[in-house]
């Protein structure tokens, strides 16, 4: 048999108002903010994930994938959207052949360690964004990951004098950015075994040389930027590298982006 209970009106408040502040505490945003305005982002920040990229992907997509990886995917995810969240920006992605509807309207287009070929059409495709005033992202990194003979990335910036090289000599762990246009400040960013880039201008060195930068950028005559960066751990903001814990990877993502998206 139910147990009927009897609650006096004294104890009915003490309960809603103890509820009341345990929603507070568990729910601060949707009570906070149930009249808050929904804003529309300004840019919009598009991620190629067609090309059969190494490390970044759409987390929507990743069924069937080790499930640490699809750990390291949300993470970064979640580290990128901050970063776009500050800049007033939202993230997407093209999981298809680049097409110029597809990238027309973004603020960025950000290109991460892919290992397959671009065809024809895409290359004409983002040159002729870049051409209109658009802004590319483009990361490789050495030969382990992903080679010049795999993916064709050096056809997207060649029209414009910028190209990945050779591995680099450098073996030392670790790298900073010169403080410029770019970073308003120099930043502790990791690198390990990188890719040299040639034309632009250098911003990002291993901390055992400057002889070989591993970071450039360049503005185009119609207001287009690219950024080429020849190490890829600084973009997947590892802050933690071999007993080194204090990379500047978010203070980076938001600088650069800033600067292409601006």
């Amino acid at each position: 048999m139910k147990k009927h209970l009897t609650i006096n009106k004294k104890w009915k408040n003490k309960i809603k108002l103890q509820f009341f502040i345990l929603s507070s505490l568990l729910f601060p945003v949707a009570i906070n903010n149930s009249f808050a305005q929904p804003t529309t982002p300004r840019y919009r920040i598009v991620m190629d994930v067609a090309h059969k990229q190494k490390f970044w992907n759409d987390p929507e997509r990743m069924a069937g994938i080790d499930s640490n990886m699809v750990k390291r995917v949300i993470f970064m995810t979640d580290q990128l959207k901050k970063t776009a969240s500050s800049l007033n920006a939202e993230l997407s992605y093209i999981s298809e052949e680049i097409k110029p509807e597809l990238i027309a309207n973004c603020g960025l287009l950000f290109i991460h360690i892919p290992s397959a070929q671009y065809t024809f059409n895409e290359i004409n495709s983002i040159t002729q964004y870049l051409e209109k005033g658009g802004s590319l992202f483009l990361v490789m990194d050495e030969d382990y990951w992903s080679t010049l003979e795999q993916t064709n990335v050096n056809d997207l910036i060649k029209p414009f004098g910028l190209q990945f090289g050779n591995q680099s000599p450098d073996t030392l762990i670790g790298g900073y950015t010169e403080a410029g246009n770019i970073t308003n400040v120099g930043l502790k960013i990791p690198f390990e075994g990188g890719r040299i880039v040639q034309g632009g201008t250098p911003f990002c060195y291993s901390n055992q040389k400057e002889d070989y930068p591993f970071g450039i950028y360049k503005t185009l005559k119609n207001g287009g930027k690219i950024i080429v960066m020849g190490d890829g751990m600084v973009s997947l903001y590892m802050t933690r590298w071999k007993e080194i814990n204090d990379y500047q990877c978010q203070e980076f993502m938001h600088d650069i982006f800033k600067w292409l998206l601006e």
